[in-house]
């Protein structure tokens, strides 16, 4: 069973949003009440404020055997047209008073309402492989991709990442991720609505807000390199704060890699070590940091019943420890294939594993070093494979630098060239220098070539750095 908490469900707090909380008895039965309401639908799209109603039209719609569409509240209108024509869902749920783009308008439409409750059991439990989520991914070309996410695959994987980090019961997280990616909706919802601990949601990102919640009931904290960035530096500015995060079982961060130098500033200020977990939306979770060896710089080893493997071109397993080359993963966290592209499909599948397009190092332990994707971030310069990822991270370990972001472009000589795109911290470091630091702590043809500084980086919802947006 998905949820089995609501199939018993105690007067524990299950989901929190601000003053607005409901039990895990609340929650079944007003989800039992918004399953009714689907008049038997097979996909519903859920429009996906950071709100309680978001959650519940969530939980609601699975429990009554409904996939769920969610949709970004700010995606644009060609981006929606898509998705609409694409997963053809039939209902649209929405709080009462959100207002709905046109399109999602013209679908029938459920309103969300918390205090309609309906006691009695919960619905029969649909197959394993039936999808749960078709959720759009947007891929290096062409329009978003919809993948459809089984309940098997998510059911397994909360689990997986139960076991990795001895997640309970007894665990409370808080987070403000958005609720339209896995990370935020599945990991950072069904996750603790699935072992019976609870979520607060904060709606947006803000120190002192998280640094309440983990002084108060919270335990964990889920996150992206963005939010930790902004979080070192609100606690190294109020020790009180560190004091308050340092009070957590678990800090984690995902979506993107999390720079050394961040690592160590939430170190110092908080007493915490940040642990680190490699994800997709096609794969959910597929390894992590285990928690007696956080090392900064991976993003660990498999979890349980997931494989993961490094390969060439060829798709053969990397014997040199120092190779970069492509991940490819296989587990019951796989997705079922991508929606009406068969095509897509195949393509992303060799024998079984699933190619994920990014690029690693695999270390002798099985502890897997991300380098970057392998249509932006592979950089092959003079003969040499070079990972993106690799010097960022040194160059955020120069003073000089805020953020980064590397790319490659052509280059007549050396095929392509190493480009670093700088935000300053204060006065912008001579170009020359930072090449010279990068050379001095990784090698001389990982140098940057040029070097570019900006105001701030392009980034999506989750954080990551667009870096199409830069090298156009």
């Amino acid at each position: 069973m998905l949820l089995p908490t609501l199939a018993e469900p105690t007067a524990r707090e299950a989901v929190r949003f601000g003053a607005e909380v409901l039990t895990f008895r609340e929650l079944a039965d007003a989800a039992r009440a918004v399953a009714g309401r689907l008049g038997g639908a097979r996909r519903v799209a859920v429009w996906a404020t950071p709100s309680l109603r978001t959650c519940l039209g969530v939980v609601g719609a699975l429990v009554g055997g409904a996939a769920v569409v969610p949709v970004n509240p700010k995606i644009g209108e060609r981006e929606l047209a898509h998705i609409l024509a694409d997963s053809a869902p039939e209902l649209v749920l929405a709080a009462p008073g959100d207002v709905l783009p046109a399109p999602l308008a013209a679908l029938g439409r459920v309103d969300v309402d918390p205090a309609q409750r309906v006691a009695g059991a919960l619905p029969a439990e649909p197959d394993a492989e039936e999808p749960a989520f078709i959720v759009y991914t947007s891929g290096t070309t062409g329009p978003p991709k919809g993948v459809l996410m089984p309940r098997r695959a998510i059911a397994a994987n909360l689990d997986a990442l139960a076991a990795a980090w001895a997640w309970t019961a007894d665990d409370v997280l808080v987070h403000a991720l958005p609720l339209f990616h896995v990370h935020g909706l599945i990991a950072g919802v069904l996750g603790p609505l699935r072992h019976g601990g609870g979520v607060r949601h904060l709606g947006r990102f803000d120190s002192a807000a998280v640094a309440a919640e983990l002084a108060g009931p919270a335990t964990m904290l889920f996150g992206v390199p963005t939010m930790y960035h902004r979080l070192a530096a609100d606690c190294e500015a109020d020790p009180a704060l560190g004091e308050q995060v340092g009070r957590a079982r678990l800090l984690v961060s995902g979506s993107a890699a999390l720079p050394a130098a961040d690592h160590a500033r939430i170190t110092k200020a908080t007493g915490q070590q940040v642990v680190e977990r490699y994800g997709l939306t096609e794969t959910l979770m597929n390894t992590s940091t285990l928690l007696g060896d956080r090392r900064p710089g991976t993003v660990g080893a498999p979890l349980d019943g997931v494989e993961v493997r490094v390969v060439d071109e060829a798709g053969e397993p990397l014997a040199d420890p120092d190779a970069i080359g492509e991940i490819e993963v296989r587990g019951p966290n796989l997705f079922l294939g991508y929606l009406n592209r068969p095509d897509a499909t195949a393509a992303a599948m060799r024998d079984g594993w699933f190619r994920t397009g990014d690029m690693a190092v695999r270390e002798p332990d099985g502890y897997l070093r991300v380098v970057g994707r392998k249509a932006t971030d592979l950089i092959k310069s003079g003969g040499y494979k070079i990972g993106a990822g690799e010097i960022e991270n040194a160059l955020l370990e120069h003073p000089g630098v805020a953020e980064v972001a590397v790319t490659g472009e052509p280059d007549d000589d050396l095929g392509e060239r190493v480009v670093a795109w700088v935000v300053a911290a204060g006065a912008r470091p001579p170009a020359e220098e930072l090449a010279d630091h990068v050379a001095r702590l990784l090698s001389p043809h990982k140098r940057p070539r040029v070097v570019r500084y900006l105001d701030s980086l392009p980034r999506n919802d989750m954080g990551k750095v667009t870096k199409r947006a830069l090298s156009a």
